[in-house]
């Protein structure tokens, strides 16, 4: 099988998806000639035309905006909004219009659009440019978030998002766009609320996402040279989260370690904790459960603080330790 980065897998999957649906159009800042912030839709708007790669003025509320009136006359936009960190400009279209829409008019209006955008640190981008604010969206009812950690999945999960005809917000890591995988040339969907088992383990399971899945897999691997097994589970999707997987592994290896970028306090990973608290596999647990997330500060712009600021594979090891009462 071919490989791709996560950047063309990306493109590949709205390039796709315009080819056979006039429906579908992209609009965002600088996405035309420029080709994005990160060059996602770098080439695009040669094939597909200014009419189809709509730049826009620098107005993330404008962008969504225009986006929710598209899809609610039959159009299916995809947004693209620079920086992650730029969709609080955006909250009032996505939170109390496009998630609501659907619900205030008892399903004959419907919002099919995705939002997607880069999030996370490690560029050096400071503080306004480096946050992951997927937990806030994922409170939102009527909104659908996505968080892929792979080429792979990256292509598979856009095009579910696409076909859906619920608002999507789908977040893209910056790290992972020059990431490589395996990843087939046709068409594909991964449906939405599937998680994946990325390493099969017994001792411990970690969930990770994004580009903690990554980091976790190499805990996993060091783990492994100790005679620690693993289990790294990546939900995919936050809504809808596959619960069903994740209980399943944690009532496997009696333990469960939740990592995510995002500030620990109030972050995803305190939902999977409560929900496996809430669960059957709470009866399994033979040690509490840990979470790891960022620091509760604004993101430093100096690389070494910025590395300190979210989890690293030390800090995952580390962390599988305590709950195996190795550390």
């Amino acid at each position: 099988m071919r490989e791709l980065t996560y950047l063309e897998a990306v493109r590949e999957a709205m390039s796709q998806e315009m080819r056979q649906n006039e429906d579908v159009f992209i609009l965002g800042e600088d996405i035309g000639v420029y080709g994005g912030a990160f060059g996602v839709t770098r080439g695009m708007i040669e094939e597909f035309g200014p009419e189809r790669i709509r730049n826009t003025p620098i107005s993330e509320s404008g962008i969504a905006g225009a986006a929710v009136g598209a899809a609610l006359t039959g159009m299916r936009p995809i947004l693209e909004l620079q920086f992650s960190d730029f969709i609080t400009i955006a909250m009032d279209q996505m939170v109390n219009q496009a998630a609501k829409i659907r619900y205030m008019y008892g399903g004959k209006g419907k919002v099919p659009m995705v939002l997607r955008t880069p999030s996370g640190s490690g560029t050096g981008a400071a503080a306004q440019h480096s946050q992951s604010l997927e937990a806030w969206v994922a409170h939102v009812p009527g909104l659908k978030v996505v968080q892929p950690s792979t080429a792979h999945d990256v292509k598979g999960l856009l095009k579910a998002a696409m076909d859906d005809d619920n608002p999507v917000i789908f977040y893209e890591h910056k790290l992972l766009y020059k990431t490589k995988g395996d990843v087939p040339e046709e068409q594909y969907s991964i449906p939405l609320g599937k998680a994946d088992i990325k390493r099969e383990g017994t001792d411990v399971t970690i969930v990770a996402t994004a580009i903690m899945v990554h980091r976790a897999l190499e805990a996993a691997e060091e783990l492994e040279k100790e005679g620690i097994s693993a289990e790294v589970v990546d939900p995919r999707t936050l809504v809808p989260l596959d619960t069903e997987t994740i209980i399943q592994s944690v009532s496997k290896t009696s333990r469960l370690v939740v990592v995510h970028e995002a500030v620990k306090r109030g972050g995803y990973g305190a939902e999977i904790a409560s929900m496996i608290a809430e669960s059957e596999a709470f009866d399994y647990l033979d040690a509490p459960i840990k979470r790891l997330g960022g620091a509760s500060s604004p993101i430093p712009y100096n690389p070494e603080l910025e590395k300190m600021h979210v989890p690293q594979v030390p800090d995952i090891i580390q962390a599988v330790k305590e709950t195996l009462n190795k550390a």
